[in-house]
């Protein structure tokens, strides 16, 4: 492993390590209208951006997601921290899973935690899941020197001009079929829970009609 190598995936790792998320104390405890969601989303995301100039949340994206129904519509043009919660799913699903998807994903979520009376609200829910991660970030760590030095023993015998590169496109390949694999493992859960909903909607009909 080189000088260069050696910064380059402590780089990566430092990176791992500065991953964090919006704490639900860090929300606005008011509405928001729309300027003041996509201005809270940028400062609030910022370090997950790849170029500078990229947008973590446009208008046309927020009313894109509440004509597709991933987002339930503001009320007298103002969103509640619900509505905020929601957007942060949809932030990081959107880059993995299709519209489509998230909208089935979202929706039971949507429909029974949305607004919800209880404790076991759109929080609570938001709390559960994001509580697990500073442990993952451990494991993505430990996980990521595991695949690159797997990686770091591939084409040794390659022109030693070509070496470095066909290493790092060997990792490239380990992380690409990762992501591949667990992206068809989300779409094959989200298709069970498709077909779940469909029979109980098919049980309910036939049951009204007996």
């Amino acid at each position: 492993m080189t000088i260069d190598t050696k910064d380059m995936i402590n780089s990566i790792l430092e990176s791992v390590s500065r991953i964090d998320y919006i704490k639900p104390e860090d929300l606005p405890n008011i509405d928001l209208y729309m300027d003041q969601v996509t201005t809270f989303m940028e400062e609030q995301l910022a370090s997950t951006k790849r170029y500078e100039e990229d947008k973590i949340l446009t208008k046309t994206m927020i009313n894109n997601y509440a004509k597709n129904k991933l987002l339930p519509s503001p009320e007298k043009k103002r969103y509640s921290r619900e509505h905020l919660l929601m957007l942060i799913f949809i932030y990081y699903f959107k880059n993995i899973l299709s519209i489509s998807d998230i909208q089935a994903l979202l929706s039971p979520i949507t429909d029974k935690y949305f607004k919800s009376d209880t404790d076991k609200d759109l929080t609570y829910i938001y709390n559960e899941v994001f509580s697990m991660e500073k442990s993952q970030i451990e494991y993505l760590k430990k996980d990521l020197l595991k695949r690159y030095t797997v990686a770091d023993t591939t084409f040794e015998d390659a022109d030693e001009e070509d070496k470095e590169f066909l290493k790092k496109f060997s990792f490239i390949c380990l992380l690409s079929f990762d992501v591949y694999v667990k992206k068809m493992l989300i779409e094959q859960l989200i298709d069970g829970m498709d077909q779940t909903k469909s029979d109980k909607k098919t049980k309910k009909d036939k049951t009204k009609k007996s």
